[in-house]
């Protein structure tokens, strides 16, 4: 989930990360918060209202704020990608931005890198 005082840009960046000791005990998804929530709050019925589906969608994100591996599960469900859900605090549109956002940021890099070999 994006906290009010994060950007969509900031949560797009994933930091360097230290494996924890949840990395030697099994899978993220052990520990997700969402296992014990119903799935219908993370994916949507089909011909859902745009009311009821911005409000069931904060409703997964305030989920997922509080899940000690949201991180896992967003970065999971952007290297699959996802094309469905709420995962990781974020809806699948705002992954595909968050996908748009790091392929521009990688090319950009990758043509910097170009010129400075060439210079």
């Amino acid at each position: 989930m994006l906290l009010p005082h994060q950007p969509l840009q900031e949560a797009a960046v994933p930091s360097p990360r230290i494996p924890s000791a949840r990395d030697q005990a099994g899978p993220w998804h052990s520990e997700a918060v969402c296992r014990r929530d119903e799935a219908g709050l993370f994916f949507a019925p089909s011909k859902e209202p745009t009311a009821a589906r911005l409000s069931r969608e904060e409703a997964a994100k305030r989920v997922c704020a509080r899940c000690p591996v949201m991180v896992e599960c967003r970065e999971h469900a952007l290297l699959q990608p996802e094309p469905y859900g709420v995962w990781g605090g974020l809806t699948a549109a705002e992954r595909r931005v968050v996908l748009a956002r790091r392929r521009r940021r990688e090319a950009e890099l990758a043509r910097t890198t170009r010129i400075a070999a060439a210079g």
